[in-house]
């Protein structure tokens, strides 16, 4: 599971969900709207704090930023293969 894309995947769900362009989001979180961009698309590698501060602007748990959703557990089932006995 490539977590720069999840988290990515997972920050622009919420922040549509919450009806938020990134210009807005940029806004709200202090950070700039192409770093926010960048993390979106899964080019960047966030810290935990970052992860905080983007989880808190977005008003939502960190956790919900890094629990995996469909497309990552569709990967990880084609990436596990079964033993041959």
């Amino acid at each position: 599971m490539d977590m720069r894309r999840l988290v990515g995947r997972n920050v622009k769900r919420v922040r549509l969900e919450k009806g938020l362009t990134q210009e807005q989001f940029a806004e709200r979180s202090g950070f700039t709207q192409q770093y926010l961009s960048d993390l979106e698309r899964g080019r960047r590698n966030p810290t935990v704090v970052t992860l905080f501060e983007v989880s808190q602007a977005l008003g939502v748990e960190p956790v919900t930023l890094v629990t995996p959703d469909e497309e990552a557990l569709a990967g990880d089932a084609q990436r596990v293969k079964p033993r041959k006995n």
